[in-house]
Parts: structure tokens; C-alpha cells; sequence
């Protein structure tokens, strides 16, 4: 199945998804199941699929032919290059292709003078005067091609200015910044590019983002510390005819792999190969040496020779512009299509199915709790009246008694709610203690004052060290505070089910590890970038202070902003169910209580009230078969794919 295919049904399974829970969320409304609570993690979990996006990065050196590359797979429905692809650097500035349906077609350009501040691009993106705007006229070829030139645009400034702007100004022929005849550098005039473009797979959620190779990457931190490293997919591109350089391979250890195993989603695409396509050999011939090109490539990256692509990206992009089948087989585009699909559209839905499993699960599961506990207590009724039937006024008296004393008895046990409600209300201010943002803030400030006032290289390391130890203990102590949580309502649980047949379950498991392993990947960026001899010896001690901050300390404030979010979701989730069994359980024994006071005044409504109940209890039944057909058809769309197919018949 080709990539838009497997996309567009992959688009159509998630609007299925959205439809059924957002079905779910109108069923529990109408039918008084809902709370505040319940609303809100579905509202939540709906908003996330809405935006739900597929990051598809492109990276590789200059002249790698990575725009063609990107037109042919997405663009060549429209007769023509979208981006700009030509001899040399045509891309010169990260560029992201996606669609917000609330900005008209543009391209947004955000200066390079913008690095001089100690700001992100994504901090950037939330102020939309600081970019300049060009429209795109969607309905001209040519005037959308020269709209889009404007990613290849370059400045001229002087070398003190183009250091300061993170550009490594050198005198070699071989530097890409050097200083010009007139005595300035040429850099790229913008930092950062987002084209807002109506194509039908960007509308479906698929962004892109064109990474202008090593110095680019080097030089903005926010790619291979937030947008690579998030990336569902990466297709590093190497050229035929170069083999793997010296530069790529930088690219490939430095920022793709990390000296980690290759991950899931990463590929490798050797482009250009009909540089090797000769009159004067055999196919065989040919396809053998494209093979021991790819073997040799395979080797340096030390990559299955499997994932290792062969593509002419120029010749597959003529053959889909004029319909040519037998070109394009012979460009093998679309073998690195089939791929693309198979590796990264299972790999997302399989993301997407476990975040919404976890939360559509546990709402889902706390709903027919709640169900099963109104169906076992009118049941409960049912059976009371029921003996009641032919019993004199004594009989009656005794089976008030009996349930005035188990309300009386659970109004008691309530007081041990309540001290759970306080003590939960203290561990969750001592957790918010270690994981709230004001420690974190202090802690900020600290290692910035203890690196300004560093006289010696070893000053600076400890005190980075420092600041990712701290952040580490302060995880871990949060994790601490939370065995605590998740033991204290364990136990509450078990209590209360044993003593008033509340039905609870176990309460919703919470886990800080992949904050842990988020400040693991920092802290091995920093060392590997940041905190290494050379750097310590040719950068002084505020260029390195103001990098920290700016690139490191930043990551690390929006994975605790990010843990602070989900801790409260998880409190109020595994607060909420003891809350609505308590005030359930208190309506039952209410309507138990008043039911046998109404027998007791007047025994000829036995009957009716009998009756009455038995219609209740089917409604109950009613309600109980709908939440498990409506269950039942997420968990469908939740299944694990047996094959390709499956997926467009889901959709369908």
C-alpha cells in the first residue's frame, strides 16, 4: 500500500476513533453517568487526537538531493517542483511543511537575527509578529515556487556578527561560513521557515520538516534536543555518488543515532543512483554496483543493508509528472514508499492505541463500576422487598433497623474517608514540593550564578552535574511520594470494597520513568555537546553558561512542566472513583432506607414499589449493554493489526 494510501486510511481510523468516543462522551451525558472529572479526560483525550500530527524529518547534508527527494514522495501530483531543488544549497534554514486550517496557504519566516535572543523557535512560534508572512496563491505553480524561494535566501554580516548569531565563521576553502572578498560572511537570512500549505496529506495531520544539514543542525540545538529526537520518522538521505562523508557520518552519530542503537522509524535513503545507470552495462551490472554501494553504506552506519534505500529521487519525481510506470520502478521510489508506510503508519497507530487505551480504559472501567454498584444495589432492594412480601409490620420495622444501621455504620466509616482526604491532601502538596516548578526555578537559578562565578573548567562541569543530579533527586523523590499515594489508596480501596461491597478495582498506576529517561538523553547531549574538553578550552565560561540555559536547562523545564500535568491528571484520576462510590453508595442506602419507610407506612405500595425497581433494574440492563457495545467497538479500532489490509477495512 502506498504512503498517502496508508496515510489517508490511517486518517480515517483516527475519525473513527474520535467519532465513537466522542459518542461515548454524549452517551454518559445524557444518560447522568458523567462528571466533571470524566468530561474533562475525555475532552483531553479527544483534543489530542484532533491534533494529532505524524513527524516525518528529512535530514542530510547539502546536495544530497533531500527536496527532491521530499517533492517526488508528497508534491508531484501538482505537475511540478514544490520546493526548491537545484545544484547547491537550496534549503537554507529548517523548514516545516504542515496545515493549521485557522491560517491562510503562507510562508512564515522567522529572522536569523532571532538567535541573538535566549529564545527557541517553538518559544517563537506562540508570537506571530515576529515572523514574516508570504502568501502563497495555491492556484499558480509559478507563484507558489516563488513564494517558497524565499527558504533559500541568504544575508551578508560581518564575522563578529555571524559568531554571535552561532555561525562557525573559518578560512578554508572547506568552511562553509568564511569570510567573502568584501569581508563579510554570507548565513542564511532566516532561521526558521513553516510553509502552511493545503495539501491532502498535511490536512490529515502529516508535517515534515527539511532539516540545511550539519552546520544548520549544529548551530540550532532545538532540532537534535526536541524535533529529531521526537521525530516518528527519520530518512537520512547520502548520495550515491559521494558515499557516506565524513560530514554525513557526523550527522548520523552526532545527531540521529546518538550512540545508541538505530531506533525504529530511522532510514537510510542513498540517493542518485542513476549516476550509476550506463548504456554500456548490463542491469545486472548496474544493479550489483548500486548493491555494493549500498552494502559499503551499510557498513560505515552499521545498519542491516535492509534499511538501506537506493532511490533516484529526480527520475521517480519525472516519472510520476509524466505518468511513467517504467521509470519509476526503475528509480525504486516506490519500494522506499512501501517501507515508509510499513515502518512509520503502524508505529504511530501503535502510539496513538496505547495513550488512548490507557485512557479511554479507565474511564470506561470506572463507568461500568459504577453501573455494576447501582445494579448490585438495586438488586439488594429488590431481594428486601421481595421478603418482604406476606411479612407483618414487625418484619418490616427489623429490616428498617437493619439498613438504618448499615447507613449509620458507613456514615462512620466515612470519617476514615475523610482522614484519607486529608492525608492525600498532604502527600500530594509534598509531591508537588519535589516535582512543582518553583524548585526547579530555584534550583535554575542556582547553577547559573554557581557557572558565572567559575574560575576553572572543572567549576563548570560540576556544577552542570549538579543541576541534573538535583533534578534527578527531585524525580525521584516525586516517585517516592507516589509508592506512598498509590500504597495509602490501595489500601483504601481493599478496605472499603471488603466492608460496603464499594466495587473499586485497584487504583490507576502513575510512573515518572520516562522523565528519568528524558533527563538521561539531555544530560548524555550535554556531555556530548556542551561538556567536553574542547568546547571548555575555546569557549568561555558565559558562552557556555548562556548555551546551558538556553539549549539544556529549557528541555529540562518542559519535561517537568510536562510531569507536573500528568501528575495532576493522575491525582484527580485515582481520586475520582473513591469520591463517586462513596456518594453512590450514601444515594443507595438512602433509597434503601426510604423505600422500606414508604412499605412500612402504607404496605400496599410493596407491589408497586417492587415493580417500580424492576423497571429500574432494566434500564440499568439497558445502560450496561449500550457501554458495552460502545466499548466493545473501541477496543475494536484498539486491536492490533493482523496485516496491511486490516487498517483500510477498519477505516471503511
Amino acid at each position: 500500500m502506498s504512503l498517502a494510501n496508508q496515510f489517508a486510511a490511517y486518517s480515517a481510523w483516527r475519525t473513527c476513533l474520535s467519532a465513537d468516543i466522542a459518542e461515548f462522551q454524549g452517551w454518559l451525558a445524557q444518560n447522568e453517568l458523567s462528571d466533571g472529572q470524566i468530561d474533562l479526560r475525555l475532552s483531553q483525550l479527544l483534543e489530542r487526537l484532533r491534533e494529532d500530527r505524524l513527524n516525518v524529518a528529512f535530514v542530510a547534508e547539502f546536495s544530497r538531493g533531500k527536496s527532491e527527494l521530499i517533492n517526488a514522495i508528497f508534491f508531484a501530483e501538482y505537475g511540478n517542483r514544490m520546493l526548491p531543488s537545484s545544484a547547491g544549497r537550496t534549503t537554507m534554514c529548517p523548514t516545516e511543511l504542515l496545515y493549521d486550517a485557522n491560517k491562510p496557504a503562507c510562508v512564515e519566516l522567522l529572522p536569523i537575527e532571532t538567535r541573538a535572543s535566549n529564545s527557541s523557535v517553538s518559544e517563537y512560534k506562540r508570537f506571530a509578529d515576529e515572523w514574516n508572512r508570504v502568501l502563497l496563491d495555491i492556484k499558480s505553480p509559478e507563484a507558489m515556487q516563488g513564494a517558497l524561494r524565499h527558504v533559500s535566501e541568504t544575508t551578508r554580516v560581518k564575522p563578529e556578527e555571524a559568531a554571535r548569531l552561532g555561525f562557525h565563521v573559518g578560512e578554508a576553502d572547506a568552511d562553509l561560513y568564511r569570510v567573502g572578498d568584501d569581508g563579510l560572511v554570507e548565513v542564511p537570512r532566516w532561521r526558521h521557515a513553516l510553509i502552511n500549505f493545503p495539501h491532502p496529506l498535511l490536512k490529515q495531520g502529516l508535517v515534515i520538516l527539511d532539516t540545511p544539514g550539519l552546520n544548520a543542525i549544529g548551530a540550532e540545538p532545538e532540532l537534535t534536543l526536541s524535533q529529531l529526537p521526537n521525530a516518528h520518522a527519520v530518512v537520512f538521505i547520502v548520495a550515491a555518488d559521494t558515499g557516506v562523508t565524513q560530514s554525513d557520518l557526523s550527522i548520523w552519530k552526532d545527531h540521529i543515532c546518538a550512540g545508541t542503537a538505530v531506533r525504529r522509524g530511522r532510514m537510510v535513503v542513498m540517493n542518485k543512483i542513476d549516476g550509476q545507470w550506463d548504456e554500456l552495462k548490463t542491469v545486472d551490472a548496474i544493479d550489483a554496483e548500486i548493491f555494493r554501494q549500498a552494502q559499503s553504506c551499510a557498513s560505515v552506519l552499521d545498519m542491516p543493508v535492509a534499511q538501506i534505500f537506493p532511490v533516484s529521487a529526480q527520475k521517480g519525481l519525472v516519472a510520476k509528472i509524466n505518468g511513467d510506470p517504467v521509470l519509476l520502478e526503475k528509480s525504486r521510489l516506490p519500494a522506499l514508499e512501501r517501507a515508509l508506510s510499513d515502518e512509520l503508519i503502524p508505529a504511530k497507530r501503535d502510539i496513538v492505541c496505547d495513550s488512548t487505551d490507557r485512557e479511554f480504559g479507565d474511564v470506561s472501567r470506572r463507568v461500568h463500576g459504577l453501573l455494576d454498584s447501582r445494579l448490585a444495589g438495586l438488586r439488594e432492594q429488590l431481594h428486601e422487598l421481595t421478603e418482604l412480601r406476606g411479612k407483618n409490620k414487625g418484619v418490616v420495622e427489623y429490616m428498617m433497623g437493619k439498613v438504618r444501621s448499615e447507613k449509620e455504620e458507613f456514615e462512620a466509616g466515612l470519617q476514615r474517608y475523610y482522614a484519607v482526604r486529608s492525608v492525600f491532601s498532604t502527600l500530594t502538596n509534598n509531591l508537588f514540593g519535589h516535582l512543582g516548578l518553583d524548585a526547579l526555578r530555584q534550583l535554575t537559578h542556582q547553577t547559573r550564578e554557581t557557572m558565572l562565578d567559575a574560575n576553572f573548567s572543572s567549576s563548570l562541569t560540576g556544577a552542570m552535574a549538579s543541576f541534573f543530579a538535583s533534578s534527578r533527586a527531585s524525580l525521584a523523590n516525586s516517585n517516592r511520594e507516589i509508592d506512598e499515594i498509590l500504597a495509602m489508596m490501595a489500601s483504601v480501596y481493599k478496605k472499603f470494597a471488603v466492608e460496603h461491597g464499594l466495587k473499586l478495582g485497584a487504583p490507576t498506576t502513575f510512573s515518572l520513568l520516562r522523565y528519568e529517561k528524558e533527563l538521561d538523553r539531555l544530560e548524555a547531549w550535554c556531555d556530548t555537546h556542551l561538556n567536553t574538553v574542547v568546547n571548555l578550552l575555546i569557549h568561555d565560561k558565559k558562552n557556555i553558561t548562556q548555551k546551558f540555559f538556553e539549549e539544556v536547562a529549557v528541555q529540562v523545564r518542559r519535561a517537568f512542566e510536562r510531569a507536573n500535568k500528568d501528575a495532576e491528571v493522575w491525582l484527580r484520576a485515582i481520586m475520582a472513583p473513591m469520591e463517586t462510590q462513596v456518594r453512590e453508595h450514601q444515594i443507595q442506602l438512602k433509597r434503601r432506607l426510604e423505600s422500606i419507610k414508604r412499605i412500612h407506612q402504607a404496605t400496599d405500595t410493596l407491589e408497586d414499589r417492587i415493580a417500580e425497581l424492576q423497571t429500574v433494574e432494566g434500564g440499568l440492563r439497558a445502560q450496561i449493554n449500550a457501554l458495552d457495545d460502545i466499548v466493545g467497538r473501541v477496543q475494536q479500532l484498539l486491536a492490533p493489526l493482523d496485516n496491511e489490509s486490516t487498517l483500510l477495512e477498519e477505516a471503511a
